[in-house]
This record gives structure tokens, sequence and C-alpha cells, in this order.
């Protein structure tokens, strides 16, 4: 369960927007190393605004992303693709959908028509 997110609004210098989105893009594999970061998007709201939303399951995991690589890559190029600081917005997250581990107990496959399992 995730309990705390980050809200991070990026505003794109004009004529960098592609670099920042996909900047946004090359990120995703240094989050997927992040086991305390169990949800992130890159988001695109307009044509120089973009941001980021990610969701932690407590104030540690929040923290350690903070302080991981994409953020300091992040600041690292700021200067060059941001035409302002990053806005980051601390939320509470008191709901959410997930995808869930497959459960090894469950059998895999198709269910049919009749609900039995088309292995």
């Amino acid at each position: 369960m995730v309990t705390v997110g980050l809200l991070v609004r990026l505003a794109a210098k004009p004529g960098r927007e592609l670099e920042l989105e996909q900047f946004l893009r090359s990120a995703l594999p240094l989050v997927e190393n992040e086991p305390g970061t169990p949800a992130w998007f890159a988001l695109k709201f307009g044509p120089l605004s973009f941001g980021i939303f990610d969701a932690f399951p407590d104030e540690t995991s929040r923290q350690e992303h903070l302080a991981g690589a994409v953020a300091a890559a992040l600041m690292a190029r700021a200067g060059d693709l941001l035409a302002a600081p990053p806005e980051i917005e601390y939320v509470d997250t008191f709901a959410s959908k997930l995808p869930h581990a497959a459960d090894p107990l469950r059998p895999t496959g198709v269910l049919g028509p009749e609900g039995a399992n088309d292995e």
C-alpha cells in the first residue's frame, strides 16, 4: 500500500520540450531499480508543462527517492531544460489501485467461459 507521494511540476524552456520529454522517458529504468517506488508516472499537462507523480509506502522511501538517481539527474539538467525550478508538492494518499504481484498459489492461465482454467 502506498501512503505518501510527490507531484513534481516541470516547466520546459521553450524549444526544449522534446528534450525534457526524452529525459523523463530515460528516467524510467532508474526508477525501476528503486524498490521503495512502486508507482511512478511521467506526465505532460501541455506544450511546456510536464510533471512526475510517484507514490511510496512510507516517508523513508519518499526521502530515499528524493535523494536518488532521478532527482540528481534532473537537478543536473535543470538549468538546460527547465524555465523555472521544479515545484515539488508532498502529498498523502488515502486510496489507490496498483497491480499486485502474481500469487504463487493461484493457477495461471485464462479462464474459459465456464470459469475453468485453460492451461
